[in-house]
C-alpha cells in the first residue's frame, strides 16, 4: 500500500514540513511512502471558466495533473497544513479549486481510484484549537468531493517553529500509529 504525504506550506524547511517528516519516518514502516511539497508544483490559478464541468477536463495543462497522479496512486493521503489567516494556505486552495474537474458536483468528472483514507493535521501558532478546526474542516472537505474517506485528524497549537515540533513528536507518532 502506498502513503502520500503532503506539505501543503509553501515552506519546505519549517514546522509543517517536520511535521511531514516525522509522519514519513513512522509510516515507512508500514507503507510505501511519499511527501511532496505543494510548493515543488507550478500551476495556474483557475479561471472559473467551467469548461471542466462540460469536458472533466481543465483547459491548463500543468502540475495539478501531476499531484492527481500522485493522490491516484496513493491509498493512505496525509494532508499537512499551517494556518494562514485561519485557513490553509493559498497555495494549497488554488490547488483545491484547480481540482474542480475531479470534482463529484458536476457530470461529467474526472475519478481517482476508489477506497483511499485520507487524514489531516492542522498546526498553528496560538493556543486554541479553532483555527486547527477550520483547516481540517477544508481539507476534509476537499476529500469528500473526491471521494477520500475523512478517516482521522489532529490539530496543534502553539507551534510557530521547527523547533516547537519535537515537544509534540510523541503526539504526532501516536496519531500515525492508527494511520
Amino acid at each position: 500500500m502506498k502513503a502520500l504525504i503532503i506539505n501543503c506550506s509553501p515552506v519546505r524547511t519549517g514546522a509543517t514540513a517536520e511535521i511531514v517528516r516525522i509522519a514519513e519516518g513512522q509510516l515507512s514502516a508500514r507503507y510505501d511512502t511519499k511527501s511532496i511539497c505543494i510548493d515543488d508544483y507550478s500551476f495556474e490559478f483557475c479561471k472559473g471558466c467551467r469548461t471542466c464541468h462540460k469536458t472533466a477536463r481543465c483547459v491548463m495543462d500543468d502540475d495539478v495533473n501531476r499531484i492527481m497522479d500522485e493522490l491516484d496512486a496513493a491509498d493512505v493521503i496525509v494532508s499537512v497544513a499551517p494556518s494562514y489567516w485561519a485557513d490553509i494556505p493559498g497555495q494549497f486552495k488554488a490547488f483545491i479549486d484547480r481540482r474542480t474537474p475531479w470534482c463529484d458536483t458536476h457530470e461529467p468528472h474526472a475519478t481517482i481510484r476508489e477506497g483511499k483514507r485520507g487524514y489531516a493535521v492542522a498546526l498553528r501558532t496560538g493556543p486554541g484549537m479553532h483555527e486547527c478546526d477550520r483547516i481540517i474542516q477544508s481539507i476534509e472537505h476537499f476529500y469528500g468531493h473526491l471521494h477520500i474517506a475523512c478517516t482521522g485528524h489532529l490539530g496543534l497549537t502553539a507551534i510557530e517553529y521547527k523547533e516547537n515540533v519535537e515537544p509534540r513528536r510523541q503526539e504526532i507518532e501516536e496519531f500515525c500509529k492508527a494511520i
